[in-house]
């Protein structure tokens, strides 16, 4: 199975440098963790006829088309309705949703100190277009994926829900089977790069007809990550003569030629650590107990199908 995808990162504030986008790192980790080959990611800025074009050129192109943010109770959340008029349909409120904000919140001081027009700018965040599907991906959640084409998943941008949101989100939809899901193993050496580029070009070469990539990951002054990416081949007896290309024997080559060291995944969060401070590794859903304060962040909705998963429990720590 092939499936292909594109990432939607709308905002002026990633644009402008006001937000840094860790989300499509989430995202681009999950799709290959589960054999999605993620062709594109584009940041759009919070313009209504740039949304519009981008989602129906790419709902039409790709399999699978994430959105993330926009879809508050202020004035520059427009995600849901830009979206409603890519695909022709009418914004309506969808009840669930409002019934599950409103057990959310009832504890909330705030919520039960609003005036009409902050009770009104609430509700945006549950107007969804009404030819969409409106899918309950965490029982913890109030906020649903909306679902339009059958192809667009629209998401929250606050990271932690995103995020969670995100792992839920792989119970519904179709994905490729494990057995044809790539691996990817990564070598680290210490030699300078240019010293084992024509090596690893030569091994380009002679891996591109097994359908293995070879990339090289540059330390400054530490070293050299290399990483192997591609699927164990069966003999063929037309396409591969008989020869098996293993990621592992071939791991193992490199291993050698280059003086370096085959490292497993949390070896590489590691060392990455130790050498350039990189971040905690990303990828593992959040807890049920996510307590974000995150009021400017919510869900329209539409008169479409609700899926529910699991048991209920609306009374969410999330407040979107």
């Amino acid at each position: 199975m092939e499936m292909s995808c594109w990432d939607d990162v709308g905002s002026d504030e990633i644009l402008n440098g006001k937000t840094m986008d860790s989300n499509s790192h989430v995202f681009a980790l999950f799709c290959f963790q589960h054999g999605i080959d993620l062709k594109r990611i584009e940041v759009i800025p919070d313009d209504e006829g740039e949304i519009i074009e981008a989602a129906r050129r790419l709902s039409s192109k790709f399999d699978l088309v994430i959105t993330s943010g926009g879809i508050g109770p202020t004035h520059d959340d427009i995600t849901y309705a830009s979206l409603a008029k890519a695909f022709d349909t009418p914004l309506v409120h969808h009840p669930e949703t409002i019934r599950r904000m409103k057990i959310m919140n009832k504890h909330r001081k705030w919520a039960t100190l609003q005036n009409q027009e902050q009770k009104t700018a609430t509700l945006r965040m549950a107007l969804f277009p009404e030819s969409a599907e409106v899918i309950f991906v965490h029982p913890e959640m109030w906020v649903p994926v909306v679902r339009l084409n059958g192809n667009l998943c629209i998401f929250p941008g606050v990271p932690g829900l995103f995020q969670g949101m995100l792992h839920a989100l792989a119970d519904f939809i179709p994905l490729p089977p494990k057995s044809e899901r790539p691996s990817r193993i990564q070598i680290f050496t210490e030699r300078a790069e240019s010293l084992i580029a024509p090596y690893l070009t030569r091994l380009q070469e002679r891996l591109r007809p097994h359908n293995i990539q070879v990339g090289s990951y540059p330390v400054l002054y530490k070293g050299v990550f290399v990483s192997l990416i591609g699927r164990d081949l069966a003999p063929n007896n037309d396409e591969t003569k008989g020869v098996r290309a293993y990621l592992a024997e071939i791991a193992k080559e490199v291993e050698r030629e280059i003086g370096g060291t085959i490292l497993t995944e949390e070896e590489v969060w590691q060392k990455k650590l130790a050498v350039e401070g990189a971040p905690r590794r990303p990828g593992s859903p959040v807890g049920l107990k996510l307590e974000q304060e995150m009021s400017v962040e919510g869900g329209k909705s539409s008169s479409a199908t609700s899926v529910d998963r699991g048991k209920e429990r609306v009374e969410a720590k999330a407040n979107l």
